[in-house]
């Protein structure tokens, strides 16, 4: 698994993973608030399946 998600993307992805998370804990989301676990997971392992299949990244190229 080559990392494809990099930089703004990755703190894009954690915070708002934790933030629907958070509203689900607190109720203010129903359960579908739990979906934050796939934004926060990807953010965190810095590989997102899509972009994979797609081709496409956000981690800087390396010259």
């Amino acid at each position: 698994m080559t990392k494809n998600v990099g930089g703004i993307d990755k703190i894009i992805r954690i915070v708002l993973g934790l933030a629907l998370i958070a509203a689900t804990l607190m109720g203010a989301l129903p359960v579908w608030g739990w979906i934050g676990i796939v934004p926060l997971a990807t953010g965190l392992m810095g590989w997102c399946p899509p972009y994979a299949i797609l081709g496409f990244s956000t981690c800087k190229t390396k010259n």
